[in-house]
């Protein structure tokens, strides 16, 4: 029996179950987003766990349908006057790092919604399960932001030019089109997750065979359905290796029209209606990350989400958070309005490094490990 710590109502549960270590995001009314707070407790559970000669297993998961749907949109919208979403972002990122290099076995049981800054404590797990209720996306494109929480590394990894797609897109995957893809390593029926669950808290060895044992024990192997969009890789490949934005959608309005392609024309809608300049730094932050490390591509992360809450060359995260959150008429009015308007200087301008000290601290070797914590930077002192 799992013996629960803290407040029922705590926005992240942790519990402790033989040498098992289980964390719940427990925000389901809110689809488990991902607050300040969130991101605290997060962080205070791993490092303890992974010092903790006990623990030999962490299991993450969330309550009621969805498994995380990535970022609180509507805290980034109350503090646009201010800086008051910096310590979030840099604790998030800081996080990923250490979901990303964790030194114990993680299996993520994820059924339902997993978006955004929900992904990144699902795709880098040892172990990713995924079920047939399963919804991927990366959405941030689309509402003026950038992919990050580890993306810009993970996403370039991915067959092809598949990554560029699911940026640029938003298109959302399966749970079997997860595993063809290399997002998540098990399906795993979501009748099964309880007992799948119960297996692995009662494990009486917990390396790493022992657990992949029990978890194919409940998986199934699956393909992707007939009509997937995985199944149109090559169409996705001629378009989404152009250089530019213009260039990918103008590809794929000629692939459009070719007979057997009627898919296209709903997602090239989709990426017309998204935010110019969210478009021209993902796919410049995707294309970066092709030839940068974890480190490299956090820190450059940190950079444009601060930039881009600042406002610094165009406000469209708040717009997009605005149409989509807030007054919720899917009627964005973006600044600059079109591709062309949105210049290479204006997209430099939020790759540019900051001054050292501001930058994000990623821990530069084992022994300290867990040091770059936000509240040792020069940030609280700046408040």
């Amino acid at each position: 029996m799992a013996r629960e710590h803290g407040d029922s109502e705590e926005v992240v549960l942790e519990a402790e179950v033989g040498h098992a270590r289980l964390i719940t995001l427990n925000r389901p009314r809110q689809l488990n987003v991902i607050s300040s707070r969130v991101v605290f407790l997060l962080a205070q559970f791993l490092e303890k766990w992974e010092k903790d000669d006990d623990a030999k297993l962490v299991i993450f998961k969330g309550a009621g349908r969805a498994f995380c749907a990535g970022g609180d949109l509507k805290m980034f919208y109350e503090g646009r006057k201010d800086d008051s979403c910096l310590e979030v972002v840099y604790r998030m990122y800081w996080l990923c790092y250490h979901i990303h290099t964790y030194k114990k076995p993680m299996v993520a049981l994820t059924n339902g919604i997993v978006m955004g800054g929900g992904a990144s404590m699902v795709v880098p797990a040892k172990f990713s399960v995924v079920t047939e209720k399963t919804v991927f996306s990366m959405p941030e494109a689309s509402i003026g932001l950038h992919t990050d929480c580890s993306f810009s590394y993970i996403l370039p990894r991915l067959p092809g030019y598949l990554g560029e797609f699911l940026a640029l897109t938003s298109a959302r995957l399966n749970g079997k089109e997860m595993i063809a893809a290399g997002l998540a390593t098990h399906f795993v029926p979501s009748e099964k997750l309880n007992e799948l669950e119960n297996g692995l808290v009662n494990l009486t060895s917990t390396d790493e065979d022992s657990i992949r044992a029990i978890v194919e024990e409940f998986s199934l192997d699956v393909q992707p359905d007939h009509e997937s969009i995985l199944n149109k890789l090559p169409t996705i490949d001629k378009c989404f290796c152009e250089e530019s934005v213009e260039e990918i959608i103008k590809s794929f309005e000629a692939e459009s029209k070719m007979e057997g392609n009627e898919w296209i024309s709903p997602i090239l809608k989709g990426l017309k209606r998204s935010s110019p300049t969210g478009l021209k730094i993902t796919l410049k932050s995707i294309r970066r990350g092709r030839n940068r490390t974890l480190a490299e591509c956090l820190k450059n992360e940190f950079r444009l989400t601060m930039n881009l809450l600042r406002s610094v060359i165009s406000s469209d995260v708040y717009e997009g958070i605005r149409a989509l959150s807030i007054d919720k008429d899917n009627a964005p009015k973006w600044s600059p309005s079109s591709l062309q308007e949105v210049s290479a200087e204006k997209v430099d301008l939020v790759f540019e490094p900051f001054a050292e000290d501001l930058e994000l601290e990623i821990p530069a070797d084992e022994k300290s490990r867990w040091s770059g914590k936000y509240e040792n930077t020069v940030y609280p002192s700046l408040k």
